[in-house]
């Protein structure tokens, strides 16, 4: 029984962790996803992209969140070889920081996080506002977590058999790195497990040597995690993880054999055992972006060609195929999620038109609009089949609940195809009359407009987990999200008329401009936001004129 309680107790101390991590990092993906893109892209320099990397980390709390963020961007093509393995390599120093910063016995602020993180979650509706009482959550939840470990640990560490296999992992090094590098896998959190072996070291559960090899083979667990979850992308965001893996695996291999044969680990003990372990970590990530920031330019070449582009139909081609499945008709379920189906072929024809408009601003580069609006074609056709396969339906057979749900979704069709009208209308024209009157926009009416424009991008994503899921909770932040682009557009319209009263020229000139992408944004998020309203509406949610004020306590959002 003792050994099964102990057990029980460790795996729930283990699970409060990742939860946490995972908490803290949606909470700040959700407040800051769409700047992500700009934070990424805009280095200039290995060590620039190499600092990038060391922030998202510290604000994601996850190397392997920076390593699929940056896979997706050079996927994307926005982001090349050398510097996205910069951006991830700086990734893997930041996440090993963020051990330190966790690592200091913080339990006194658990109550306080708790108290403010959840009168920020529960009582107020602001996007960011409730965001950061997730964060601040998530924060108490993993020195919780630590505390459970800790407790947890403690009784059995004088124990028969925990000191053997202590002493086991101690003198097999190899042992204790692959039992290191599987957690971490596991686990799916390098920082998860890198505390928890701290933890260990911490009180005295296993000893300082074995501590470190289970460290450095963490450190190549994390490495495999961004490899395995990036095997169904394309090459191109493949090639950075696998670089990664190969530079960390090799690293990790070369300081495990060097300090375990080269000489004694215990001099690595300068200060505490497990605060030695946080040090021997940063130095390793530490020394691994010194030694491979020089390299990511030579790398390019033979991983390029280890990993060569595979000629494949273009997605386009697969993307103007309708899925709407006919024989579907009779069964209202399978009918309903064919219609799904296409709606979300639909979103994703819309938002890659929309994609590329920002940079259309700055180079309104003629072949990309002319492709633009070919594209349109397909999301019109989309339309015209949608309403045939409706009119098909035999809605006397759906019960009232069921017809209304296919209306609804017929609606958000409609909506779709006047979003694309606006991406292949309104943004073009103002894109190209930007271009031939050769007007440039002011740097603070600029940098409102892309704020805008990475809002709307993010809102893509949520408008179309809300479309699959039917999530009331993000149905709910789907139409905060429209809300709050509505007040954006109101305070940029304001300075941009205090710009104009203070006369200055660059404001004047691109007025129109300024104005009418404003406009445009605001119509084009509200088209997408219309996704949530049927789902409000089923749930009582939603008033004639305003949402209901969520008096819910503890939803997850």
């Amino acid at each position: 029984m003792a050994i099964l309680s102990f057990l029980i107790n460790l795996a729930g101390a283990t699970m409060l962790l990742l939860f946490a991590v995972r908490m803290v990092r949606t909470g700040i993906e959700r407040s800051f996803g769409a700047q992500f893109q700009r934070w990424l892209t805009e280095s200039t320099s290995l060590i620039g992209s190499g600092a990038t990397g060391v922030m998202l980390a510290l604000i994601l709390q996850s190397s392997a969140a920076v390593a699929l963020l940056t896979s997706g961007f050079a996927a994307a093509g926005y982001l090349a070889f050398p510097a996205g393995l910069a951006v991830v390599l700086g990734g893997d120093l930041g996440s090993a920081l963020i051990i330190q910063v966790l690592s200091f016995r913080l339990d006194w602020l658990v109550p306080l996080l708790l108290t403010i993180g959840g009168w920020l979650f529960i009582k107020t509706e602001g996007r960011r506002w409730r965001q950061a009482g997730r964060i601040l959550m998530g924060v108490a939840f993993i020195l919780i977590s630590l505390q459970l470990l800790r407790q947890t640990m403690e009784p059995i560490k004088d124990s028969a058999f925990l000191p053997a296999i202590a002493e086991y992992l101690g003198r097999d090094f190899i042992t204790a790195f692959i039992v290191g590098a599987a957690l971490a896998f596991v686990m799916h959190s390098s920082v998860a497990a890198i505390l928890m072996c701290v933890t260990l070291v911490h009180i005295d559960a296993i000893p300082f040597a074995a501590g470190l090899s289970l460290v450095l083979g963490a450190n190549l667990g994390s490495a495999v995690i961004p490899v395995y979850l990036t095997r169904g992308m394309g090459v191109e965001g493949r090639r950075i993880p696998v670089a990664n893996m190969a530079l960390r695996g090799t690293w990790a291999l070369v300081a495990l054999l060097v300090i375990n044969i080269g000489f004694d680990p215990s001099h690595l003990l300068i200060v505490s055992p497990e605060q030695s372990l946080i040090y021997a970590h940063i130095a390793f990530n530490l020394s691994l972006m010194i030694i491979a920031l020089p390299l990511c330019r030579p790398l390019a070449r033979p991983v390029v060609a280890m990993m060569p582009n595979v000629a494949r139909a273009e997605p386009e081609q697969h993307d103007e195929i309708s899925v709407l499945d006919i024989d579907a008709l009779g069964s209202p379920q399978m009918a309903i999620a064919s219609l799904k189906r296409e709606l979300l072929r639909m979103m994703g024809l819309v938002e890659r038109m929309y994609q590329p408009i920002q940079s259309l601003y700055q180079d309104a580069d003629k072949a990309r609009m002319r492709a633009i609006k070919l594209q349109d074609n397909a999301v019109n056709a989309a339309l015209l089949g949608i309403r045939r396969y409706v009119a098909d339906i035999p809605l006397d057979k759906y019960t009232k609940d069921e017809a209304n749900i296919v209306r609804s979704l017929m609606e958000f069709a409609i909506r779709l195809e006047a979003a694309g009208d606006l991406v292949s209308g309104q943004f073009l024209s103002t894109a190209a009359e930007k271009r031939d009157e050769r007007v440039e926009l002011s740097a603070d009416g600029w940098s409102e407009l892309v704020h805008m424009f990475e809002a709307v991008r993010a809102n893509f994503k949520l408008a179309s987990n809300v479309l699959i899921s039917d999530d009331l909770e993000s149905a709910r932040l789907l139409v905060m999200e429209k809300t709050e682009m509505k007040q954006k557009e109101r305070r940029s319209r304001k300075r941009h008329l205090q710009r104009l009263s203070e006369g200055r020229a660059d404001s004047f000139e691109s007025s129109d401009v300024h104005l009418e992408t404003l406009r445009a944004l605001r119509d084009l998020n509200g088209h997408i936001s219309a996704v949530a309203y049927p789902i409000l509406y089923r749930n009582g949610q939603l008033l004639e004129t305003r949402l209901i004020q969520n008096m819910e306590d503890g939803t997850d959002d």
